[in-house]
């Protein structure tokens, strides 16, 4: 079980480095921006809890494969085809953070300004899903909780998933919504929220609902 350990920590740093810290300095040396927005929302708020969970998420995945290496059992004992399958998701999670962050260009951000605009994407993943570049992200944690499946890997993808259902739905969509008006909800008319077909946006006063 260690070596799975040793490799989920191996893979989840790759994935840091690629998606946050290489992204950031191509990022800066393309628009002079490095594309770091911070937290948002006052603290307590739905916004400042989705980025909280985020750091949770992020500190639990590397917490998860540290505890077992230190003797902290796994959920799933013995089961080298569950941490195989783990690994494959994660590499194609890997894959995905970095083929839908290249496809936003120079409009990636890491969270929110609420007084800035960026140009709406809509090409690439991004015409069949608004938000490839958290589905890949949960995909990622997805693989690495089944790498090592114990009960901080767990938490760790709890936190993420709701950490990014906040950050979409109480963040992201709102201020799309009053930044771009109509071509937003025509666009998210066609495109789902985290996969293709789910989460439409069905008019404007309905707001985001899935069908």
């Amino acid at each position: 079980m260690t070596g799975w350990a040793w490799a989920a920590l191996g893979m989840y740093a790759v994935w840091l480095m690629a998606a946050f810290g290489v992204r950031a300095l191509v990022q800066r040396r393309r628009t002079g921006d490095a594309g770091f927005r911070g937290l948002s929302g006052s603290p307590g708020s739905a916004a400042w809890w989705a980025g909280v969970l985020f750091v949770v998420a992020l500190l639990g995945a590397v917490a998860a494969p540290v505890a077992t290496l230190v003797g902290l059992p796994v959920l799933a004992e013995g089961a080298p085809a569950v941490y195989g399958i783990g690994a494959a998701i994660t590499v194609l999670g890997i894959i995905g953070t970095l083929v839908a962050q290249k496809a936003m260009g120079a409009s990636w951000r890491v969270g929110v300004d609420t007084d800035e605009r960026t140009a709406l994407v809509m090409s690439g993943p991004f015409a069949h899903v608004r938000n490839p570049i958290f589905t890949a992200m949960v995909t990622t944690g997805l693989g690495l909780a089944l790498m090592v499946p114990n009960v901080l890997a767990s938490a760790a993808l709890v936190a993420l998933i709701v950490a990014v259902e906040l950050q979409v739905r109480v963040v992201e969509e709102p201020y799309l919504r009053r930044t771009h008006g109509e071509t937003y909800l025509s666009y998210g008319s066609r495109s789902g929220r985290f996969l293709p077909g789910i989460g439409y946006i069905s008019s404007e006063t309905e707001g985001p609902s899935s069908r």
